[in-house]
């Protein structure tokens, strides 16, 4: 995956160009779980050298003795996983995430009980949930590199 991927978090306040990137997973393990308030964390390793944050910089979290856990200050936006081996971004921070399906799971035997039957629960909609999410005017910075952010008529 050689070329130029970007994103960023949820606000705008920070963002990334990489290219180079590995191999996507998900991470079971309770640390994942807590960063991402979910139940796995997911990743693609990505090359330092070829990482470059083009708005702002993430606040890191000492998570561990030999790790560091990267987010925005801002909206708290989870965007990386750092640790002795290099980082790691999190593929819901790219604007395109459908371009990095997980490969691999690591940490498999901290997974929730009930991970493996999640996706053979039923679906539910309604006319008036549809009507709501309809409605909703989103802040959240769009999926693309942008020159100022938020737009100058917000400020």
């Amino acid at each position: 995956m050689s070329e130029i991927h970007s994103g960023g978090c949820q606000c705008g306040a920070i963002r990334f160009q990489a290219s180079k990137l590995g191999r996507p997973s998900i991470c079971h393990c309770r640390m994942c779980q807590k960063q991402f308030g979910s139940f796995f964390g997911a990743f693609v390793t990505a090359d330092q050298a070829h990482l470059t944050w083009t708005r702002g910089q993430p606040m890191l979290y000492r998570s561990s003795a030999k790790v560091k856990r990267g987010f925005c200050a801002k909206c708290g936006t989870p965007l990386t996983y750092q640790h002795p081996g290099g980082v790691e971004l999190a593929i819901g921070a790219f604007d395109h995430p459908e371009l990095f399906e997980p490969q691999i799971q690591v940490n498999h035997h901290q997974r929730l009980p009930w991970i493996e039957q999640l996706f053979e629960k039923p679906t539910y909609s309604s006319p008036e949930m549809e009507v709501f999410f309809a409605s909703i005017e989103s802040f959240q910075h769009p999926d693309h590199d942008t020159a100022t952010w938020p737009p100058e008529d917000e400020q």
